[in-house]
């Protein structure tokens, strides 16, 4: 029954999945929580019927880098620079705020100061896919939000690139880790000028003379996003960075459009193994050590996060409906806080007490956010149908 493991796995999550999400949509709760619970259950900790998670991850990972291309497509360039413009402020200082709470939790429960650190950084981040795979698109109030949202999290995403390069940097000279910090910087703004040449001057060119051949549209899309993703990551910035700009550069395509409709259910399909694949990674046998702290770390945040958010956008001029529909939806914490967790701890630079800390508190803010977001604002999986908007 498993000569073909990746073959079982994708049964495994996928009848379980549905299975799950009948119960879930009757008892009305969000899917993505049964996804994690799913995941959870089956994964080694759980039943061990997937004894390697970490195959079903980097599958998954695909999901991330096809939202992160969708949601470029729908962001103009012009529209993204004044954004980014307006929310630098926000982003930097709600992250200093979420770090000096994590630090303080995590120095008073005994955990060293560098762990304590870490600890601190991965509280500054939200989650990308929570995020915005629970915006709405369609509504004119939601592309607002959702413009404010995404350039939140893309200069998080910055933010969290740049305590991966210190992590991988402790024990290498200064000289060779600022250069490669000098070195990303210029990377950035290389690669969103690279993508958007090419886009115009090659991609779009190609589209309009084969546009009625959808079949070439989808191949051409598809490979225009994930080679601009190993492009990034190839130069040390993120494959979700990379997707990104490659959806940006041709957000003034006409055919984006159609690109965006066509790549949903691939999307779809591979964020279902995403969230399988963090809950099989949860180590349960460390659930009591850890559930105080991860508990009260993770209450703490969701009551701050939503007010620090609605406070810095209302300051930025924003009203204050939407301030504080932002700061509910960007309530959780963030994959890159798990990528950071499991990374500090295969350096060496963190316990294994300190990553798991991570890694439920993470996990804790993805179930109760997803539960508040689906129950009170508009998204695309509401169980009720007056709030269900896609």
């Amino acid at each position: 029954m498993q000569d073909d493991p990746i073959l079982f796995t994708i049964f495994l999550v996928f009848s379980g999945a549905a299975l799950l999400a009948t119960v879930a949509l009757f008892a009305r709760q969000a899917l993505l929580i049964a996804y994690i619970l799913l995941g959870a259950l089956f994964g080694p900790w759980g039943f061990g019927f997937v004894d390697d998670p970490a195959v079903v991850k980097e599958i998954a990972d695909i999901g991330i880098i096809f939202l992160l291309f969708l949601l470029g497509l729908d962001l103009k360039p012009q529209e993204l620079l004044n954004l980014l413009r307006k929310t630098t402020l926000v982003t930097l200082g709600s992250s200093l705020l979420f770090f000096v709470i994590g630090f303080s939790v995590a120095w008073l429960f005994g955990f060293s100061w560098v762990e304590s650190l870490v600890v601190g950084g991965t509280m500054t981040f939200s989650s990308t896919i929570i995020g915005l795979k629970l915006l709405p698109t369609t509504v004119l109030h939601h592309q607002r939000t959702g413009e404010i949202i995404i350039s939140i999290l893309l200069l998080q995403d910055l933010l969290a690139i740049v305590m991966l390069l210190l992590l991988e940097g402790r024990g290498v000279d200064l000289a060779s880790a600022g250069g490669r910090f000098i070195l990303l910087l210029l990377a950035l703004p290389v690669l969103i000028l690279g993508s958007w040449l090419v886009a115009r001057f090659l991609l779009v060119p190609l589209i309009r003379r084969f546009s009625q051949i959808k079949e070439y549209v989808f191949l051409l899309a598809i490979g225009w996003c994930l080679g601009m993703a190993e492009l990034a990551g190839g130069v040390g910035l993120s494959r979700e960075i990379g997707a990104f700009s490659a959806g940006v550069a041709l957000a003034t395509s006409p055919i984006a459009l159609y690109i965006a409709e066509s790549l949903r259910p691939l999307r779809d399909f591979f964020l279902i193994l995403f969230f399988f694949s963090l809950g099989a990674g949860v180590n349960l046998e460390k659930l009591p050590d850890l559930l105080l702290p991860a508990l009260l770390l993770a209450t703490i945040l969701m009551l701050v996060k939503p007010w620090a958010f609605r406070r810095l956008l209302e300051r930025t001029g924003e009203d204050r409906e939407r301030s504080g529909e932002i700061g509910w939806r960007l309530g959780q914490l963030s994959e890159f806080s798990l990528l950071i967790a499991v990374l500090a701890l295969d350096l060496g630079q963190i316990g294994d007490r300190a990553s798991y800390l991570i890694q439920l508190t993470t996990l804790f803010t993805f179930l109760v956010s997803t539960y508040l977001v689906v129950m009170r604002f508009y998204t695309p999986i509401a169980i009720s149908d007056r709030l269900r908007r896609d």
